[in-house]
């Protein structure tokens, strides 16, 4: 394993990072139609909801131990957006056009009593009626607990993290100790509970844990009959935290010759708009493998994907340096000090979103290697992925 090269930070919330900027509520308020574009002709589908900052793992590409150690003050619960702004929000975001909801963290497991929130979320509906596709991320620590609960209470699918079959890649890896098995029995239980197609998402890092791309490729096309598909994730320049240098980088179409060479594949149309991995499957049929390429192969030309935070700010990239104030219009922002109404605040969010021109992956080609330090992009963990 590569030594790590951890830089200090200064925390997003505090006084010296870039301060969200409070949404301009317009004087005409348009009702949404669902057809919101910006300023690429995108338009918006898919809300990836961060329900929690926290995490019980400290992976060294998201949330390494020497920055989020027993010192690090994470968010005080007031500052959450609770249960009853987050469903008001999607209702105003699901009327603008999204169709996907995805709830990530930190890890989205640790947030108390995350069924009814899914519940809640899993009632609504799209214009036309259609239920939306409710997903989540995890790392998987608390999943053999909590799947057939999660599918219970309208989950449709789960995506979980791993990056390693061998158990002391994975341990070092995560940097708190805890075993592939009780991963690969999270895997299983989401299985058993109907919580499928299944993902399995492995960040590659070159130096650090390469060797086990063969290895988790044969893991999961000799398991599940196909049910769980692996994607292999470049190690991203996302946030400052990391120390991400372009030489750790392993480029997806590396890692699929090496599977190749092992598992022959063919190449798979993309299932939708906006899709982040590029598809692949085994000549075989024993099931499909996904690159998500954000640092050799961009691909901002499509992507319909909002973010919020735990604290209820919006970004409008996994790379942005500002968010928008969300929260503040659901409970102070109105010029009478009273909070904004549904109709003013699908408004705002409509002038946001038709202002995106954001493309860093595509930009990032053109400009010198970064080291990580450059900006103050929001991190990844406050955020989800």
């Amino acid at each position: 394993m590569s030594e790590r090269n951890i830089i200090a930070i200064v925390d997003q919330r505090s006084a010296t990072a870039p301060q969200p900027a409070l949404p301009r509520i317009p004087a005409l308020l348009p009702p949404p139609d669902g057809l919101l574009s910006d300023r690429l002709g995108r338009t918006l589908r898919d809300l990836r909801i961060s329900v929690t900052d926290r995490c019980n793992f400290r992976c060294s590409y998201c949330m390494p131990k020497e920055i989020f150690d027993k010192n690090h003050q994470f968010l005080p619960q007031s500052s959450l957006l609770n249960f009853e702004e987050i469903l008001r929000l999607a209702q105003i975001f699901v009327a603008h056009g999204v169709h996907k909801i995805r709830l990530t963290g930190g890890e989205p497991l640790l947030r108390k009593h995350l069924e009814r929130l899914i519940e809640m979320l899993a009632a609504l509906r799209t214009p036309d009626g259609t239920a939306l596709d409710l997903t989540l991320t995890t790392n998987g620590s608390l999943l053999a607990r909590k799947a057939a609960a999660l599918k219970a209470a309208g989950l449709n699918r789960v995506t979980v993290s791993l990056d390693g079959m061998d158990d002391a890649v994975f341990r070092r890896m995560n940097d708190v100790d805890f075993p592939v098995a009780d991963v690969l029995a999270g895997i299983d239980a989401a299985v058993a509970a109907g919580l499928g197609p299944i993902k399995v998402n492995m960040v590659v890092k070159r130096g650090t844990n390469e060797q086990e791309i063969v290895p988790m490729a044969r893991h999961f096309r000799d398991h599940y009959g196909g049910q769980v598909v692996l994607r292999f994730i470049e190690y991203m320049d996302v946030g400052a935290t990391n120390g991400w240098r372009m030489d750790e980088v392993m480029p997806s179409a590396e890692v699929q010759r090496l599977i190749d060479g092992h598992f022959p594949l063919e190449a798979v149309d993309p299932g939708q708009p906006g899709e982040t991995a590029e598809r692949w499957r085994y000549r075989d049929g024993r099931g499909e493998v996904g690159f998500i390429s954000s640092v050799t192969q961009a691909f901002c030309g499509d992507c319909n994907r909002a973010r919020l935070s735990t604290e209820g700010q919006l970004y409008l990239c996994l790379f942005a340096q500002q968010g928008h104030d969300l929260r503040s219009l659901l409970r102070t922002a109105h010029p009478s000090g009273r909070p904004c109404s549904d109709a003013e605040i699908a408004a705002a969010v409509g002038l946001i979103w038709q202002g995106r021109d954001d493309r860093y992956s595509q930009l990032r080609a053109s400009q010198p290697e970064s080291t990580g330090t450059s900006g103050r992009r929001i991190e990844m963990s406050y955020i989800g992925g």
